[in-house]
């Protein structure tokens, strides 16, 4: 019979506020933040103190906790003003900051006193030896380096006895531990301070230069091969693997995507709430099931893969050649009120959608029904057959339950 000795915490992406509220009402235990500066998603919807402290209280409100990443590598200068912003977030009541920089990690310590550290995935702890230094220096938890296995997962967490939080879904960095200078070159962007222009996702036109000024395009045609050249690797995900992940002993389960939808946040973190429950309500008799594999495909941009997590990545976890039809589903809506008497539910439009169109409702729990749409109506209470307007409010039937922040999707 097996026993779990600890069910570890579902951590979310929350680029934004709405974002992290959706990550929460989803089912995450955690959700992780930037703020205005020392972070690596300059181009996230990043929180300012007030809406930190907005989102402090709503999640400590429903038993979460909140990270800020504050992983940066700092040049003379970046670190100016980490210490009141550390100990701002602290007395705001963030439950933990991420770092990867020792110079930062010296300034949390020193000025804000009794603000947990995590230690980014950006400083590539990859074995137990590491893990029991961060452990001396005080943090209380490692974010492993995307590119350890299964089997030293196991070693550390036999070996050490700081908390472990490892990637488990989301895109794949092709640099090592995301420590990466091609967007510097390409795009002036520095990367490691938050610009990355991901340069590794564009497509590349592959040719041979045989002379200086000549350049001849591999493979047929006169554009070069049909699939443009990429080294962008694919998304991470260990749904099928979870019964491994939490018998290793990891603590915290990090989803990817702070930069994603509301539709992708929600649906990844729906997912993985209910397959951790259900292997440790009952891991003897736990059965992966084929509706939450279903469910990932829905937001699925990439293939999956595992990663590193059992065998070093080759080219058929490379975005190389003809790739798979993946089944594309938009989102399209979101409830905002539903009134069971009269069964209207009130909705906010987020894509156009409209009269003839099978629409998908979707809830926390895997809830699910579809129907095809045989009317609407727009604030006025006027007919009518298209909500084309982006954030529109408007009403149709719904003959079955539905809750505020139910998800409206369509297969595209």
């Amino acid at each position: 019979m097996r026993t779990i000795t600890k069910k570890p915490e579902v951590l979310a992406p929350g680029g934004t506020l709405e974002k992290l509220k959706t990550a929460i009402h989803y089912g995450a235990d955690a959700v992780y933040i930037g703020g205005e500066a020392y972070g690596l998603r300059s181009r996230a919807g990043n929180f300012d103190y007030e809406e930190m402290a907005e989102a402090v209280a709503f999640a400590h409100s429903h038993g979460s906790k909140i990270y800020v990443a504050a992983n940066m590598v700092t040049h003379e200068g970046n670190e100016e003003g980490a210490g009141e912003f550390f100990r701002t977030i602290r007395d705001i009541g963030i439950d933990a900051v991420l770092i990867s920089d020792p110079a930062l990690m010296e300034i949390a310590v020193t000025d804000a006193p009794g603000l947990p550290i995590h230690l980014s995935t950006q400083a590539s702890a990859t074995n137990y030896q590491t893990l029991n230094f961060w452990a001396s220096e005080g943090l209380e938890r490692v974010v492993l380096a995307r590119e350890v296995s299964m089997a030293e997962i196991q070693e550390m967490n036999e070996k050490t006895d700081v908390e472990i939080e490892a990637f488990v879904h989301g895109a794949m960095c092709i640099s090592y531990s995301g420590r990466c200078v091609l967007s510097n070159h390409m795009s002036n962007r520095d990367a490691n301070r938050g610009g990355c222009a991901q340069s590794c996702r564009w497509k590349y036109g592959l040719f041979d230069m045989p002379l200086l000024g000549q350049q001849n395009p591999v493979g047929a045609g006169e554009e070069g091969i049909e699939e443009k050249f990429s080294m962008s690797a694919v998304d991470l995900s260990m749904l099928e693997h979870l019964p491994d992940l939490i018998e290793s002993g990891v603590d915290s389960l990090k989803i990817e995507g702070r930069m994603k939808s509301i539709h992708y946040v929600s649906t990844v973190v729906n997912v993985y709430r209910k397959a951790v429950d259900a292997y440790c309500a009952d891991p003897d008799h736990y059965e992966l099931k084929q509706e939450w594999v279903d469910e990932l495909w829905k937001v699925a941009q990439r293939e999956l893969a595992t990663g590193f997590f059992y065998k070093d990545p080759t080219e058929d976890e490379q975005l190389f050649g003809q790739r798979r039809k993946i089944p594309r589903y938009g989102f399209v809506g979101q409830v905002m009120a539903y009134d069971p008497e009269t069964q209207m539910a009130t909705i906010q439009q987020r894509n156009n959608f409209g009269v003839g169109d099978e629409i998908e409702f979707y809830g926390p729990g895997l809830r699910h029904n579809k129907l095809t749409v045989e009317a609407i109506w727009n604030e006025h209470d006027e007919a009518i057959d298209r909500a084309p307007n982006a954030m529109m409010i408007v009403k149709m039937k719904v003959p079955f339950a539905v809750e505020r922040f139910d998800m409206i999707r369509k297969k595209k």
